[in-house]
């Protein structure tokens, strides 16, 4: 879709450009073919959907989704129940309104200056809505006048802006990679390092499902992301240019914050540290990607047994067999669902629970794999495991059995199996045979990077990175 952007912009005699988008990827796509292109842009999105509501309880897609369907494979809930809850939960148009991807991406287009104020968090059907995409329609008119191009606008300060921001909401795993390669277009490297290093020194602020208890509507009320800025403004670069043509700090002067539950200050944060952690070690050697703020605290440091699955088919035939070698101490395991290994690094990464352990209680388990999650999602679950096992990495060589360390205040993630051990297995593992031979597939599969690159064909990343 980036490709399409960039080209369609490039092909047609444009000054500048409106940004249409809405959920997950389409946010960062638009971003990264504008980036590429160059010329003035400003993104307006879609926006939430309202909250829905089943027998007097709040909902938002698809966190409680996930969490109802669980109870339903668990026998807790029956079918009948499942499918009114299903008609209950989606009440209008718009995105998922938790701080699922489409939320968080939203939001770092806002953090990285390239939306108006508010974009984020105006309900999908609300009349603001539509007056916001009008007032973004007279602005880029200003931003061609100013020649405010994307590369004036998202540059390093703004990035690490949105990276701050993107740990203050607790938001999704996926907006690592979106960022990392809407960076790259530019010729800005975004190494998993600064991100750890950035959630070190920002606190967890933002009361909002799946890390907390509010909905994306009740965001909008509070003031949206321009008062969570504001609450952010000691760690921020205010100085900021944005498409507005005036600076970030500007941008949210005067802002209040109406419910100070769902956005706490910097004084009464939810957590200390930022939504989102990358941990290192044997089984993850250049990185992987987890949600503490969504995880079990007490599972946060973790010894287990390795139950592996060879990939997602292995995975959905054995899961729920009755005489599953499995307790609730294991760590799930499944590779070769990365980039290469999927093919497209899908968001399988929330694999759900045995069926026999959720009958007997248990709602959470340390999982992990070269997948993605849905932002949407929850648990102690470890993503974006790099290098994928498809390219011969440590986690092709994880066995039922081996024991496996999670450490995520230390920043660990650790294959207890010794590195001799670890290659003679490798050695063992027959090289994986090519998903595409011709057409869009082959070319994407001879040119997509790592997670920790951004996934982007390496092509279209600004020549000074190469």
């Amino acid at each position: 879709m980036s490709m399409d952007v960039e080209e369609s912009i490039r092909a047609n005699p444009l000054d500048g450009v409106v940004l249409l988008g809405g959920c997950d990827k389409t946010t960062p796509a638009l971003l990264m073919g504008a980036a590429s292109a160059d010329i003035p842009a400003i993104l307006v999105t879609g926006g939430p959907q309202l909250k829905g509501n089943w027998r007097g309880e709040e909902l938002g897609s698809c966190t409680d989704c996930r969490r109802y369907h669980t109870e339903l494979r668990a026998g807790s809930i029956t079918e009948e129940q499942w499918a009114e809850l299903q008609n209950s939960i989606v009440r209008s148009p718009g995105h998922c309104m938790v701080m699922g991807t489409a939320s968080t991406m939203a939001s770092m287009g806002e953090s990285l200056g390239i939306a108006l104020p508010g974009n984020a968090a105006i309900p999908a059907v609300d009349s603001r809505r539509a007056q916001l995409a009008e007032a973004s329609g007279r602005q880029i008119m200003a931003a061609v006048e100013q020649d405010l191009r994307p590369s004036k606008i998202m540059t390093q300060e703004a990035f690490e802006n949105a990276i701050r921001t993107l740990h203050a909401l607790g938001g999704s795993t996926n907006a690592i990679i979106h960022l990392t390669a809407i960076a790259g277009r530019l010729g800005i490297e975004l190494p998993l390092t600064l991100f750890d290093e950035l959630s070190r020194t920002t606190p967890f602020i933002l009361n909002l499902k799946p890390s907390g208890e509010f909905l994306m509507e009740d965001f909008f009320y509070a003031g949206g992301l321009p008062a969570l800025l504001s609450e952010l403004r000691p760690l921020l670069h205010m100085d900021a240019m944005t498409v507005t043509g005036r600076t970030l700090g500007e941008n949210v002067s005067g802002t209040i914050n109406h419910n100070p539950d769902l956005i706490r200050s910097l004084d009464e944060p939810l957590n200390s540290e930022g939504g989102l952690a990358v941990v290192y070690g044997s089984l993850a050697p250049s990185g992987a990607v987890i949600k503490p703020t969504a995880a079990s605290p007490d599972l946060l440091t973790h010894r287990g047994r390795a139950l592996v699955f060879d990939d997602h088919d292995d995975m959905e035939h054995r899961i729920d067999v009755p005489d599953l070698d499995v307790n609730p101490e294991d760590v799930l395991v499944m590779r070769n669902a990365g980039p290469q290994g999927g093919p497209g690094m899908p968001e399988w990464g929330f694999l759900p629970l045995p069926k026999k352990l959720l009958q007997r209680g248990i709602r959470d388990m340390v999982r992990l794999s070269d997948a993605r999650m849905s932002g949407t999602a929850f648990g102690t679950v470890v993503v974006h495991v790099t290098p994928e096992s498809a390219s011969g990495s440590p986690l092709a060589a994880v066995r039922d059995g081996d024991i496996i360390e999670l450490d995520v205040a230390n920043r660990r993630l650790d294959l207890m199996v010794d590195e001799r051990e670890v290659q003679r297995r490798l050695a063992e593992v027959p090289p994986q045979k090519p998903h595409f031979t011709r057409g869009y597939g082959a070319m994407y599969s001879q040119h997509v990077m790592q997670a920790d690159k951004g996934c982007d064909f390496d092509f279209l990343r600004a020549e000074e990175l190469g």
